[in-house]
């Protein structure tokens, strides 16, 4: 019998990877692609929709010739991206009709402050589960309206589509489907968090036509198929890269957790079938539906900086010259020297919400070495964790028992040790890494009973490594009103009239 396999694509902020998994959730080939980063402003960030559509096909020929296999091997497809970011093209072309704007672009700061006195602004974290900010799509998509002339009319007359990437690789992909999935349609502030539908009131409120947005669907289950690149392969789920995390990390159990570390730091609690109001600052957001099942809900802490943090003092401050450096230059000390990195480069995101905060560096004092500033970026990663679990068990009256990891700084052991140490729970990295890929593979499988159920997804889950907490509560509590200092130096840096 031939050997089948499923595919993943994950599209991501700073690249594309195609990914071949086999039946025991191994992976057996990977292509990446990087691609631009485009920054016109400051505050601004860019992505050419061209060129990641592009990029697919590159990986896609690419993975398939490296794991030596033929498309009718290919059992399903499963579609994993950057979340936020916002394109609109041209329903009759194709064409985006300007860059895609990055979930980390801030330059829709003003349009929100004004829209946040709007009427109505206070109903929006009851329906959508998410506060008004920069972070989500819908002011992107009011900004182009805005912005690009005579677009809105093209908008109202249905000849403009908006979608995030997992809705323009499925439009590519399919030649003509437009569609969105739960996750990622509900970081948009336009969807209602419980009828998953989009909300008329929400879609007025922002001033964006609904004939530009596309048709929800579950998360996992067919979408369509492929006329391009995989002829005949079911799309068989899409999920936002961190929902596809929680479900790589077999998160199915109402309390478990899961913490992707990379670019940005993503931390999701599985909260069941209802969603979970946050009064501590953070989203609540749907964490993966089955195909003709009730939607799965989850809490997220969203961290702007981490990984992103390392490659600052790699590239801006030529401290070290590669990332895994940054745990043998930490390492020549045995603790922070008093001095503490807040890395607020375009805001605070959870718990804060704080889009004027800038980063600060507190605590110099002619001791300080680059060792210690080398320490200070990577507790700043553990720390920012510990504000997000704090918040978490607060809101969900879950304490977490253990945090399941992955992602690139993973493999840092100081830094792993680091964050048990702060948050008191082991915290454990799963055998694949590649959890967002995986997420989306496992996904795409269980819709086409490649893989029979949630159960047996947990099966083909083991632990590669572990740290476990070895810090003193005194200690702990000291360091932790340290940090939450360093952290209020931040707030209000950047004044209303720009000053």
């Amino acid at each position: 019998m031939t050997e089948r396999y499923v595919i993943a694509i994950d599209q991501g902020t700073t690249s594309t990877r195609c990914i071949v998994f086999d039946r025991r959730g191994r992976l057996h080939a990977v292509a990446q692609q990087e691609h631009h980063q485009h920054y016109p402003r400051p505050g601004w960030v860019e992505h050419d929709a061209m060129e990641i559509w592009h990029h697919v096909r590159k990986t896609a020929a690419a993975a398939l010739q490296s794991a030596g296999i033929t498309l009718d091997q290919v059992a399903a497809l499963g579609i994993t991206n950057q979340r936020e970011t916002t394109v609109l093209w041209d329903r009759h072309t194709g064409r985006p009709v300007a860059r895609a704007i990055v979930w980390q672009d801030t330059r829709t700061d003003s349009l929100v402050t004004a829209l946040a006195s709007a009427p109505g602004a206070d109903r929006i974290p009851g329906r959508s589960g998410l506060p008004l900010a920069t972070y989500f799509s819908a002011p992107r998509i009011r900004w182009l309206l805005d912005h690009t002339p005579g677009l809105r009319a093209r908008a109202l007359a249905g000849d403009i589509l908006f979608g995030t990437m997992e809705t323009w690789l499925i439009w590519n992909l399919t030649g003509g489907l437009h569609v969105t999935d739960v996750t990622n349609a509900s970081r948009t502030l336009l969807m209602d968090l419980r009828s998953l539908s989009w909300d008329p009131d929400l879609s007025a409120f922002f001033g964006i036509p609904a004939e530009m947005l596309p048709e929800i669907r579950p998360s996992v289950g067919v979408l369509g198929t492929c006329t391009e690149v995989f002829e005949g392969v079911p799309i068989a789920a899409a999920l936002g890269d961190q929902q596809a995390a929680l479900f790589g990390q077999t998160c199915f159990t109402p309390g478990e957790a899961k913490c992707t570390y990379g670019t940005g730091s993503f931390l999701l609690l599985n909260t069941g079938l209802s969603p979970v109001a946050s009064t501590h600052g953070l989203l609540s957001t749907v964490a993966y539906q089955l195909s003709g099942q009730a939607p799965v809900y989850a809490l997220e802490g969203s961290i702007a900086i981490t990984g992103s943090l390392v490659q600052w003092f790699r590239d801006q401050l030529g401290l070290i010259t590669t990332a895994p450096e940054i745990e043998t230059l930490a390492r020549t000390v045995t603790d922070n020297g008093g001095c503490y990195i807040v890395p607020a480069f375009s805001g605070l995101y959870a718990p804060h919400w704080r889009s004027e905060a800038r980063g600060v560096i507190v605590g110099l004092t002619s001791y300080i070495t680059k060792g210690h500033l080398a320490r200070a970026v990577l507790e700043a990663t553990g720390w920012q964790t510990r504000e997000v679990v704090d918040a978490m068990n607060a809101d969900s009256g879950l304490a977490l028992r253990t945090l399941k990891v992955d992602g690139g700084m993973t493999s840092d052991n100081l830094l792993m040790q680091f964050v048990a140490d702060v948050l008191d729970v082991p915290v454990v990295r799963p055998m694949v890494a590649e959890t967002v890929s995986l997420g989306a593979a496992y996904a795409a499988g269980l819709a086409v009973g490649y893989w029979p159920d949630l159960a047996a997804l947990r099966e083909l889950w083991h632990r590669a490594g572990q740290w476990l907490p070895d810090m003193s509560p005194s200690l702990r509590t000291a360091e932790y009103s340290n940090w939450q200092r360093a952290v209020a130096h931040t707030f209000d840096w950047i004044q209303p009239s720009g000053g």
